[in-house]
């Protein structure tokens, strides 16, 4: 079974992170940040990863330190989670739609953080949370998680929809990519014979 458990304690924020990648999309999410649980909580259901999340962070400043910590956590997690990532399948790539929102994420787990964004957001805010942090989880995570990451938005003119589609359609990418290839269950998928940071 491929399970961490990650903490993380600065003096913006106080993380701790638990996550099972052959889980069943069971989750505890605490962050303080009512919509930023619901995209976990899609996170963990659509790729079927047990997760929970507990944050304190100094949110009376704003959800940034919040985000990015989390982010942190979360991506080294991953990397801890998949080890030398012996027998995965390395990628993962879904087109997700989300009512009007359609969203293109790619996920290579290929040793080297990248994050490569094409997203436009129809507004600047969903609720209390400000839009741009979502790009910021996604760069910090990538560095983390020494994931490649493609995000591509081809449509979409509700905010909550777009950014809903992102975090599902990442979930079920990544799921692809962590999974196990039955084929190639003893190889690591790479010519260079090392998936780690190079």
């Amino acid at each position: 079974m491929r399970q961490v458990k990650e903490e993380r304690k600065t003096t913006e924020t106080d993380v701790c992170v638990e996550l099972l990648l052959e889980g069943k999309g069971e989750y505890s999410i605490k962050t303080g940040c009512g919509f930023l649980d619901h995209m976990f909580e899609l996170f963990s259901s659509h790729g079927s990863f047990d997760l929970k999340i507990t944050c304190k962070g100094d949110l009376d400043v704003d959800y940034h330190h919040t985000v990015e910590d989390i982010a942190i956590t979360l991506g080294t997690a991953l990397r801890k989670a998949l080890g030398d990532c012996r027998g995965i399948t390395r990628y993962g790539f879904i087109l997700l739609p989300m009512d009007e929102a359609l969203v293109e994420i790619a996920v290579d787990i290929s040793g080297r953080g990248g994050y490569y964004p094409d997203i436009k957001f129809p507004s600047y805010r969903v609720g209390d949370f400000d839009v741009e942090l979502v790009d910021e989880f996604f760069s910090s995570f990538a560095r983390s998680a020494n994931i490649t990451l493609h995000i591509i938005v081809r449509s979409g003119n509700n905010t909550h929809h777009v950014i809903e589609a992102i975090f599902k359609g990442f979930a079920r990418a990544l799921k692809q990519a962590v999974a196990i290839d039955s084929d190639s269950k003893n190889k690591i998928p790479s010519t260079k014979g090392t998936l780690r940071e190079v």
